[in-house]
């Protein structure tokens, strides 16, 4: 009998193929899949429980003298081929782990190699569809190379050249792997009402697989410093984009804790219109143009319709109802509960997303990604209704469930709308109410400075008449709100750093207030809000601070390259969903400002000159 418990997030590598995502552990056990999509049911779902919720180890089998003396693990030839190699007394093997690319159904192949000597191997695995909750019917397939898993309408088909068999609801081998041997193990998924699929050769997948993210890292354009890490961060958002639709999920996981037992967990595989200028420039700072015209237009898809239903998030295919419920048979990871499937946030009122929205087809606009002319009516009745709504309360950028409030990052998000639909109007001659939409802009500007300053402090605070801060208040130089050089700028800034940076020197969002938030518990500082300080001590031209800030940051990163959304400086550890596409598109574009040595405000993010 195999017990698994989760392991450290940062201990989790990420294989995907486009459609979906799968978590490995450095182990050598597979903890999360959902399948066929990212949103999907989990069929292994240990990383919120424990083995019986599914999981599929492979490795030196302890029990039988293969104790790892040592594991090293890296992606091979800088793609998303995740290699883990494990040394033991008696010799060393390698595992190779990818999710097919090209293939027919959603595939997942592993390959143990021997490397040196003899080393007695364990296959343990444990499907268990519905986040862990349905036990499937196993059968053995017909020519007796595999075995066939069917629970209601999902299927997984296991091929293998070892022999098979079953232990209380579970499927293991045991065998011994030399010098030389390649032993190949492929997962696919299929209908269960379907014929079963064809064989995959296994050698020809990874061969596939590996030219496939070799061909597109070497596309990449980015030459700066840091490349390697920026390279790494590039890939991990091309596998969080939903092929199909070019929609980026924020994670590919659920109710990953912002604190360590704690009940701040949420579900992230959707696709936030927040993303959508840092995607856009992330993206483009590496080259790839494509990815971004994919992005562009699944947002122009998304939002299109009437305006005041505009949500803050949708599913990866556009879909906007993301009903929240709590899977009550799941423990959680490490005992952090509730575990949470959809977001009652994509209900909320956030006005920052018109901002964002806008601004990313802006960006679009003005890198020639789209026609000038292409969207301009939707965004026209977007800030139609923005214009009747940019004095109401709402939940902020945090996505607060204690109530609405005049949250100042929403307000400067719709000045940010006009402001950059005004460039384009005066750059492209688009037909619009032009001084209408500049009495409004000087409007919300002159609302947000009379209201949301705080004179005793010194700073713009998080909410007019409130004394909190916010660490989107760093963005107020980047989006060009306010210059660097302004003293209420520099008193925010200065604020900021007094109160909200932990024992580390990294940004917390906020201090908690749970009347404003509506939830209990303490979280960890925010890794892209400790990117944006970086970004505002470039705006001050205090770029040795910027320089040592980054680099501190990527020492959070794991052995992988990999980001949550969070960092524990407590416990040392990484918190929240993971790998986190905010983390890695605020690392990208800190990279880039660094490296181009300062900033223009051409979108809601900072970007280098294009």
């Amino acid at each position: 009998m195999v017990t698994v418990t989760p392991l450290k997030i940062e201990d989790y590598g990420l294989i995907g193929d486009g459609r979906s995502c799968a978590l490995v552990g450095r182990n050598g056990s597979i903890d999360w899949l959902c399948w066929p999509r990212f949103d999907s049911p989990a069929c292994f779902a240990a990383l919120l429980g424990d083995g019986e919720n599914g999981h599929w180890q492979l490795a030196p089998d302890e029990e039988r003298g293969g104790t790892p003396v040592t594991v090293t693990r890296s992606y091979r030839n800088q793609g998303m081929v995740l290699e883990t190699v494990f040394e033991t007394h008696t010799g060393v093997v390698a595992i190779l782990d990818f999710m097919a690319i090209g293939a027919a159904e959603p595939t997942l192949i592993r390959i143990i190699e021997g490397r040196r000597g003899a080393v007695p191997i364990l296959n343990w695995l444990v499907l268990r569809f519905d986040y862990g909750l349905s036990v499937p019917w196993v059968t053995r397939l017909p020519d007796n190379m595999g075995i066939s898993a069917i629970a209601g309408p999902s299927r997984c088909v296991l091929r293998c050249p070892v022999a098979l068999h079953g232990e209380d609801r579970h499927t293991v081998s045991r065998f011994i792997v030399s010098e030389g041997d390649q032993v190949p193990f492929v997962l696919t998924y299929m209908d269960s009402h379907g014929a079963l699929s064809q064989p995959i050769d296994a050698r020809a997948a990874l061969h596939r697989t590996e030219q496939f993210w070799s061909d597109w890292i070497g596309r990449c354009t980015y030459q700066g410093e840091h490349a390697s890490i920026v390279r790494r961060s590039l890939l991990t958002l091309k596998a969080l984009i939903y092929q199909p639709t070019g929609g980026i999920v924020a994670a590919p996981t659920t109710s990953l804790p912002e604190e360590l037992g704690g009940g701040r967990n949420w579900d992230y595989r959707y696709c936030w219109l927040r993303d959508a200028s840092l995607t856009l420039i992330a993206i483009m700072a590496g080259g790839y143009y494509d990815e971004a015209m994919a992005w562009r237009d699944w947002l122009q898809a998304a939002v299109a319709g009437s305006p005041d239903q505009v949500q803050i998030m949708y599913g990866i295919a556009g879909e906007r109802l993301l009903n929240e419920w709590e899977a009550g048979w799941l423990p959680g990871y490490e005992g952090s509960k509730p575990v949470r499937v959809g977001n009652a946030a994509a209900g909320q009122l956030q006005l920052d997303v018109y901002g964002e929205a806008i601004a990313a087809l802006h960006v679009a606009r003005q890198t020639r990604l789209c026609a000038i002319t292409d969207g301009w009516r939707l965004q026209v009745g977007l800030l139609q209704h923005l214009a009747t709504i940019w004095k109401e309360p709402d939940e902020g950028m945090w996505e607060v469930r204690g109530g609405r409030r005049q949250f100042t990052v929403s307000k400067i998000s719709c000045w940010l709308a006009f402001d950059r639909a005004i460039r384009d109007v005066e750059k492209y001659g688009l037909e619009a109410p032009l001084e209408e939409w500049k009495a409004l802009r000087q409007d919300i500007h002159d609302t947000v400075c009379r209201e949301a300053f705080n004179a005793d402090k010194n700073s713009f605070v998080q909410y007019f008449g409130g004394t909190g801060l916010d660490a989107g208040l760093l963005l107020i130089p980047v989006v060009g709100f306010l210059p660097a050089e302004d003293p209420r700028v520099g008193g925010t800034i200065a604020a900021i750093e007094r109160e909200l940076l932990d024992e580390h020197g990294f940004v917390r969002r906020y201090l908690p207030d749970h009347v404003v938030e509506g939830v209990a518990g303490d979280e960890g500082s925010f890794i892209a809000c400790s990117f944006w300080l970086v970004n505002a001590y470039v705006a001050q031209g205090r770029m040795e601070e910027a320089h040592a800030l980054f680099n501190r940051l990527l020492a959070l990163c794991s052995d992988l390259g990999l980001l949550a959304e969070e960092y524990d400086a407590t416990t040392g550890r990484q918190v929240g969903n993971f790998p986190q596409a905010f983390s890695h598109l605020s690392l990208i574009n800190s990279a880039s400002i660094l490296n181009a040595g300062r900033i223009t405000t051409m979108g809601a993010a900072p970007l280098p000159v294009l």
